[in-house]
């Protein structure tokens, strides 16, 4: 039997792998994926005034967001929608962490003053 002619042999099983893995990577599909960075907000409480004063915060779907709350009276912080919650005592910080994984606008507040410490934004 003769040899086949170089352009119609078959091409290294290796090679064609090679390929693959570069086309893959060039196109993104074999790329680690990005790492998540942890958002974190520190708010302080005394005398009834919120600083920094209430505004809102952004977030991106997924990303993980750490909140520490120090007040100078005990209470309660809560994130509404998520449902998450942190006891407050006087002096001590607490904190409330999560991951921002259901879009929307979110009020993040106390329940015994009553007082908005900033709304938070996922999108």
């Amino acid at each position: 039997m003769r040899p086949l002619p170089a352009r119609i042999r078959p091409f290294p099983v290796a090679a064609l792998l090679a390929a693959a893995l570069l086309f893959l990577t060039a196109c993104g599909g074999a790329q680690a994926p990005a790492p998540t960075t942890v958002k974190q907000i520190a708010v302080a409480i005394s005398e009834r005034t919120v600083t920094p004063p209430p505004s809102r915060i952004d977030v991106a779907k997924g990303q993980t967001v750490r909140i520490t709350v120090t007040s100078d009276v005990a209470d309660q912080a809560h994130v509404h929608g998520y449902d998450k919650a942190a006891d407050l005592k006087p002096g001590s910080p607490a904190t409330i962490e999560f991951v921002a994984d259901q879009s929307g606008l979110f009020e993040v507040e106390t329940h015994g003053q009553e007082l908005q410490l900033f709304q938070l934004l996922v999108r």
